[in-house]
């Protein structure tokens, strides 16, 4: 694996053509460490994940979100979840600000290994919500918060930064 520099933050781009080819069970592990690495409030970790490499999964899950129909040729398919109840007592909404931190080191994760991979979001799309949860028999008490579609890129892009100086303010607005 190569060590996370500058330039795989560049190189991290939405990827939504794979080719086929299973990935190795220790770089799912490795994959899902580096999520679980990121920053979250309190440390309180209210994540969960669910790994789907059936195919007949990933299948249903493509037919499932009308923005994911990658998932069906994606080698796999991990799906963030939140547990709002884990959050700080009285601030449960932290739980999203978790997720996505953890949902992006995933994905630079990712591209660390020479994989690919795209952020299809969920939450806060209730019928997403839903939909996913009764696929997946998820329990009402956890939020699925996004399907992260993972395989072999089958599309290259050049890295890039998207960096526009008129969008930062320094002191004041």
């Amino acid at each position: 694996m190569e060590v996370l520099k500058i330039d795989n933050l560049f190189a991290r781009r939405s990827v939504r053509e794979f080719t086929p080819g299973a990935i190795a069970d220790a770089q799912i592990e490795l994959l899902l460490k580096a999520a679980m690495a990121s920053a979250n409030a309190g440390n309180r970790q209210p994540w969960h994940y669910i790994v789907i490499k059936d195919p007949d999964t990933r299948i249903k899950l493509a037919l499932a979100h009308p923005y994911a129909k990658m998932a069906a040729d994606a080698a796999l398919v991990i799906i963030p979840c939140g547990e709002p109840g884990a959050s700080i007592p009285g601030l449960n909404d932290y739980w999203i600000q978790d997720l996505a931190a953890s949902t992006e080191n995933l994905l630079l994760a990712v591209t660390a290994l020479g994989l690919g991979a795209v952020w299809c979001g969920v939450y806060p799309n209730s019928e997403r919500v839903e939909v996913t949860r009764r696929l997946l028999n998820i329990p009402m008490h956890i939020v699925p918060f996004a399907f992260v579609c993972i395989g072999y890129p089958g599309e290259e892009k050049e890295p890039r930064t998207q960096y526009n100086a008129e969008r930062v303010h320094y002191n004041s607005w």
